[in-house]
């Protein structure tokens, strides 16, 4: 239960601690909670220094429930692993790895010093900061394929201009609110000349948006053209701080993506109507894969299936 609520804590700092991951911290000893906190801002103190100064002296002999493993280097902060070490905890529970190779290690320095440490290696722990951990592991963004079908596969209705329901594209809003950047190829832009940007729904800024392809982008497009090969243009965009990638759009540039295996998780609206004809979901892909996590979800009329390529 404190690693539960170590993680409700660390959604507290969604949206404010970028391009930190959210991490969330409960100090428990002889069973009675004497420190919470979380990481709540870019360039300020990690959750568990923050629940270490709400325990106080209560912190000596405590157990330290934290989301990540703490960190063990210089940023902004000093070292998590050091302020354990002085308040006098005595066991140490870590959701998941740190997978920063300049930051990790931790829960080994730990072991050392004599704490007792488990790892946990929670999916919901890895999953609440998944497009950090590729970015900072993988220097590329996470990226999400996003894609609205009908049940026989097809990616468009004739003589309809949605495929999914209201709720379905207010959900695909909210998609776009919390990702870095949002992307289509040449074709959408053409048949489409999509906008990108998020609509109706709150949003602390507006995504970066994209479209892949060789171009040129028609007159009065506000998209940044990306006319480079897939993988060159990830790591130019995780260099310029892009996290998470919502990739929209058909199935060629869908395709693409996969058979460069640079596709993290997919996200399938199906709708509940029959297409008869037209652009089905993928084209032709060079190998088959089995995806992970599989889950599926009512949304108004709409079923949204979702799973991982790559797991984070």
């Amino acid at each position: 239960m404190s690693l539960e609520r170590a993680l409700e804590l660390a959604e507290r700092g969604r949206g404010a601690t970028h391009p930190n991951p959210v991490v969330g911290a409960v100090v428990v000893r002889r069973g009675e909670v004497v420190g919470e906190g979380w990481h709540e801002q870019a360039g300020g103190p990690h959750a568990e220094v923050v629940a270490l100064e709400a325990a106080g002296e209560h912190a000596w002999g405590a157990t330290l429930y934290v989301t990540m493993e703490p960190c063990t280097h210089h940023g902004r902060t000093p070292p998590c692993v050091d302020s354990i070490l002085e308040a006098g905890v005595a066991t140490v529970v870590a959701g998941s790895r740190d997978p920063n190779p300049e930051a990790g290690g931790g829960l080994e320095r730990l072991r050392a010093a004599g704490v007792e440490v488990e790892l946990v290696d929670s999916f919901e722990a890895r999953r609440q900061n998944e497009a950090w951990r590729t970015w900072v592991a993988l220097r590329r963004p996470f990226v999400t394929y996003k894609v609205a079908v009908t049940l026989d596969g097809r990616v468009a209705v004739p003589g309809s201009r949605w495929v999914s329901g209201e709720e379905s594209r207010r959900l695909v809003h909210e998609l776009r609110a919390a990702s870095d950047a949002v992307a289509v190829g040449m074709g959408t832009v053409r048949a489409d000349a999509p906008s990108l940007t998020a609509r109706d729904v709150a949003a602390a800024r507006q995504p970066r948006r994209l479209a892949f392809g060789r171009g040129p982008l028609p007159e009065g497009s506000e998209l940044e053209l990306r006319s480079g090969a897939l993988a060159d243009e990830l790591a130019a965009l995780a260099g310029e701080g892009v996290q998470s990638l919502l990739l929209e759009g058909g199935p060629t540039l869908a395709t693409a993506f996969l058979d460069a295996d640079l596709t993290d998780k997919l996200l399938v609206f199906v709708a509940p109507v029959l297409g008869g004809s037209g652009p089905r979901l993928f084209g032709d892909l060079r190998d088959s894969r089995r995806l992970a996590r599989f889950e599926a979800s009512r949304v108004g009329d709409d079923v949204l299936l979702s799973a991982y390529v790559h797991e984070p």
